[in-house]
């Protein structure tokens, strides 16, 4: 257990899936939860439904964090809503699966603009609330498809494995005011998005994962709130793969 009391915490793409978890188990240590979302309202809902039912804080913010004057008004609105910004959380994400000789450039842009450029724009804005005072944590989920690369994910490895290198960067650059960056790469995780991997797919996975497990939301969600806590102030530009092993 990690407590974020009094810490405010934005999560994009929160109304499911990997950002669900975290935005639920982020209030259930203290923190209060701008749940950010792009069209599913009714989802988000229940996000906010789900955290007020723990006596938690949390506001919906909806916007399209592609464009720069959205994803900024979104940051914003978090920091208005709670008086501070204290932990970003860039999980929203996107996949367009296909062989690189059949990959359109709308395919490659698409999964750049939400996997890379979204969580650029994000940081930005958020890094003026946090320099103010001068304590930050922005947590970037990446994918072991960024480290070893994906048959069929060229622009979804590539713009997870930009996500590392802008984190690199990014800890570097804040280190010396009281901000961290860091990444965590999940491996195959059951979630809307997994359901669509081949049954072939998951299976040869799975005689690689030791632990004898696909993995769920929680466990990226349990990583996730370490980095956002005190104890992990000395850890910064760091990729924490949580995979069961499958990448060794």
């Amino acid at each position: 257990m990690f407590d974020l009391t009094g810490r405010a915490a934005l999560i994009t793409g929160s109304s499911r899936g990997i950002g669900r978890a975290i935005a639920l188990h982020l209030a259930r240590q203290g923190a209060s939860i701008a749940v950010n979302y792009l069209r599913n309202e009714e989802a988000a809902k229940q996000v906010q439904e789900t955290i007020r039912s723990y006596k938690g804080q949390a506001v919906l913010i909806q916007g399209d964090i592609r464009v720069p004057e959205q994803a900024e008004r979104v940051v914003d609105a978090a920091q208005e809503a709670f008086g501070r910004l204290d932990v970003l959380v860039n999980n929203a994400g996107f996949n367009r699966d296909t062989l690189l000789l059949r990959m359109s450039v709308e395919d490659w842009d698409e999964v750049m603009a939400i996997n890379l450029r979204a969580a650029f724009l994000c940081t930005k804005a958020a890094l003026r609330h946090m320099l103010r005072q001068r304590w930050g944590r922005v947590i970037n989920i990446g994918s072991v498809a960024g480290i070893a690369g994906n048959a069929g994910q060229a622009n979804y490895a590539a713009a997870k494995a930009g996500l590392t290198g802008f984190t690199k960067a990014l800890a570097r650059e804040m280190g010396s005011r009281g901000i961290t960056a860091n990444v965590v790469a999940p491996g195959l995780v059951k979630t809307e998005l997994t359901k669509e991997v081949s049954p072939e797919i998951v299976d040869l996975a799975m005689q690689r994962i030791f632990v004898g497990r696909l993995g769920t939301p929680e466990d990226i969600a349990a990583c996730v709130a370490f980095l956002a806590s005190d104890e992990a102030s000395y850890m910064s530009g760091q990729v924490l793969v949580v995979d069961g092993g499958l990448g060794n």
